[in-house]
């Protein structure tokens, strides 16, 4: 069924006048859970970009998965604006939910294109003044540790990333984090807690002993021949029961 939205965003940007934007959306309604929302039985399945591929080929391969997963991270860091904004359009003029996108550190494209989430980086913005300044955003933190979870949600995160759980090709040389730590970030946050770094299918069932919201997941989607039967694998342990 066809329908016209109006949503009113308002926020403050870092100069001294407000701004209040009216999007105006035609389309099908689909219920997407926040990702500042907790993952209850079922563990959330966040798709992370891989740096990999040029514009309209990481286009292709979101256009293929985005209705498999909950989230697709876009965690380009050798990407220009320009290259950013034109990935977003196509994803856009194909379909793609824009609640569903999740962007990594650049904040200045998330606000130009009206999305609601954002990812920072530990050596990112500060989560507090982006929180303060653009209050009707999501805003993660990556954290390495309890102390750093800790910190993120006291200064106004909506949800974290934690890892580097397993050992990566990403990561490689580094020792992975493990997930001792998972567990006890867990029972002190109150904000939803996603487990990334190394994470196979194979891994779920101990991912979700230490009652994690969800998993990220870069090279297990994104590298993979056919991008959207790995995210099916994904999903089909998200939310089994075994």
């Amino acid at each position: 069924m066809s329908f016209y939205a109006f949503i009113c965003v308002s926020y403050k940007p870092l100069s001294s006048f407000r701004k209040v934007v009216f999007l105006v959306l035609k389309g099908n309604l689909q219920h997407i859970h926040p990702i500042s929302q907790k993952g209850g039985e079922n563990l959330k399945l966040i798709a992370v970009t891989n740096n990999m591929y040029p514009v309209h080929d990481l286009a292709s391969k979101i256009i293929q998965i985005h209705d498999v997963v909950d989230f697709v991270h876009i965690r380009e860091k050798s990407k220009s604006s320009s290259e950013l904004l034109t990935l977003l359009n196509l994803l856009r003029d194909n379909k793609v939910p824009i609640n569903k996108i999740v962007m990594n550190d650049r904040l200045d494209v998330a606000l130009l294109t009206n999305l609601i989430n954002i990812h920072l980086p530990t050596h990112g913005h500060p989560v507090k003044l982006v929180k303060e300044q653009y209050p009707t955003l999501n805003v993660g933190r990556s954290v390495h540790s309890v102390e750093e979870a800790i910190s993120s949600e006291k200064n106004l995160a909506n949800y974290v990333i934690y890892g580097h759980c397993f050992e990566t090709n990403c990561k490689k040389g580094l020792r992975p984090n493990g997930i001792d730590q998972l567990t006890e970030i867990k029972k002190v946050l109150t904000i939803p807690v996603y487990a990334i770094g190394g994470i196979a299918p194979d891994h779920l069932p101990i991912l979700k002993e230490c009652q994690v919201d969800g998993i990220a997941v870069m090279s297990g989607i994104f590298s993979s021949e056919n991008p959207r039967d790995a995210a099916l694998k994904y999903m089909e342990r998200c939310t089994s029961n075994l």
